[in-house]
């Protein structure tokens, strides 16, 4: 696992044990991120996605951690091998991250999130695959605005998921939740690429399964078929 240290601004890799405590990003990706291959370039720090890794840092320093994980320059994504395993982990990483920090670029300051029609509620973040796991699998979550304004609105979580309050104070473990709720979560949100559809939810479903690129909707069969023998959840067949 490579994270940033947040002071020299070098990513550093860790195995195991030997990873330190870490905050990590839940995000949308947008024009001209970062990637792993930008980071060796000076001029880096003038691309428009610098200025999220840039508030992630600071925001970590406000929490006494050294070390940030942001997926946009994290990974090697130029490698497939690489990719499938951070993949493969992605739930993992952020189950054990110390925090995650939610940022909503498309959040504006100052403006008052239980409207009905407000910024908060209407969101891209609410909306996309990945993310669901990105709000579930940490043990704690701050989210913040477009200028990095902390914004906690957890009451208001439910109301625009559906997921159980029980289930995001942890109070229900995720794996006491039927395969048939977690589908229905994500059933509205969407991802870029087809088989990110199934990709997204190998954590939340508790699976592993090798990431074929290109097999389009075979890959939510294979991701059924994978939940159905790794337990004795008949929901999914009513899903």
């Amino acid at each position: 696992m490579r994270l940033l240290n947040i002071k020299t601004r070098r990513l550093e890799e860790f195995f195991g044990d030997t990873t330190p405590p870490y905050a990590i990003l839940s995000h949308t990706w947008g024009r001209d991120e970062v990637t792993f291959q930008d980071l060796s370039r000076e001029e880096h720090k003038l691309r428009h996605g610098y200025k999220k890794i840039e508030g992630c840092c600071q925001a970590a320093a406000e929490q006494r951690l050294s070390y940030v994980w942001v997926d946009t320059c994290c990974i090697d994504k130029s490698s497939s091998a690489e990719l499938s395993e951070a993949i493969n982990s992605m739930f993992k990483w952020y189950e054990t991250s110390t925090v995650c920090f939610i940022y909503m670029e498309d959040l504006p300051t100052g403006t008052d999130p239980f409207s009905l029609t407000s910024a908060f509620r209407q969101s891209r973040w609410w909306t996309r695959g990945w993310t669901l796991q990105e709000l579930l699998a940490p043990r704690h979550i701050i989210f913040f605005d477009s200028i990095w304004n902390r914004q906690i609105r957890y009451e208001l979580i439910t109301e625009i998921t559906g997921i159980p309050s029980a289930v995001l104070v942890k109070e229900l473990p995720l794996s006491q939740v039927s395969a048939a709720c977690k589908f229905a979560w994500a059933s509205q949100r969407v991802t870029t690429r087809v088989e990110d559809k199934s990709y997204c939810l190998m954590g939340l479903m508790g699976v592993n399964m090798p990431l074929l690129y290109g097999e389009g909707d075979k890959a939510f069969v294979r991701l059924q078929e994978a939940v159905i023998s790794s337990s004795d959840d008949i929901s999914l067949l009513a899903w």
